[in-house]
C-alpha cells in the first residue's frame, strides 16, 4: 500500500490510498484545528509501533471506512463482505486510537515523548503490559514530529511508505 498526504485547499487534508490489489481511495481528513493531520498521525503510529490491524493495515487488507471515497481500480465482487468481515474481526482499531491521540498530543504541543501517558492508555483498553519501550515511542513521536515539519513547511503532496507486511489478516 503506498500512502500520500495532500494539502486541501480549506485547510484539511486528504490521503490517496494506493492499495496492492490496485484499488485507488482518497480518505478524507478533518484535522483543520492541528497542525499535522490526525489520518497522518495515526499512519506514523501504527507504521512506527509496527501495529498491523490499525486503522491503515486495516484498510491494507481491504477494509473500506465511510470517509473513503473510491477513485480508480476495480471494485472486488466482495468488498462491502470483506471490509466488514475485516472491520467485525478482532483488531487494534481501538488501542491505535488510544496511542495515536497521545503521540499526536505530544507533537502537536511541542512536549517530549510521552512515556507514561502513553502506558497508562494502553492499560485503559489492554490487560497486558504495554509491548512498547521508550525507544519504540520515542520512534514513533520523533518520526511524527520530523513529518510535521515538513508538512508544515512545504505545500507539497507528503508520500509516506507503508510497509507491505503491515496488514490485518485476513479471515
Amino acid at each position: 500500500m503506498h500512502l500520500t498526504f495532500h494539502h486541501d485547499p480549506r485547510g484539511e487534508c486528504f490521503t490517496l490510498i494506493r492499495r496492492a490489489d490496485g484499488a485507488v481511495f482518497t480518505l478524507s481528513s478533518y484535522s483543520r484545528k492541528h497542525r499535522v493531520p490526525h489520518d497522518l498521525a495515526h499512519a506514523v503510529t501504527e507504521r512506527e509501533l509496527g501495529i498491523p490491524d490499525g486503522i491503515f493495515g486495516c484498510i491494507a487488507a481491504g477494509a473500506v471506512f465511510d470517509s473513503m471515497q473510491q477513485t480508480a481500480g476495480k471494485k472486488r465482487h466482495d468488498a462491502k463482505t470483506r471490509s466488514t468481515r475485516i472491520l467485525k474481526a478482532p483488531n487494534s482499531i481501538g488501542i491505535s486510537e488510544v496511542l495515536t491521540s497521545v503521540i499526536h498530543e505530544a507533537v502537536e504541543n511541542d512536549r517530549p515523548t510521552p512515556y507514561t501517558q502513553a502506558r497508562e492508555s494502553w492499560g485503559i483498553t489492554q490487560a497486558a503490559p504495554c509491548p512498547y519501550d521508550n525507544a519504540d515511542l520515542d520512534r514513533a513521536t520523533n518520526t511524527l514530529r520530523d513529518l510535521s515539519h515538513r508538512w508544515q513547511s512545504n505545500p507539497d503532496p507528503l508520500v509516506f511508505p507503508w510497509p507491505n507486511k503491515l496488514h490485518a489478516a485476513a479471515r
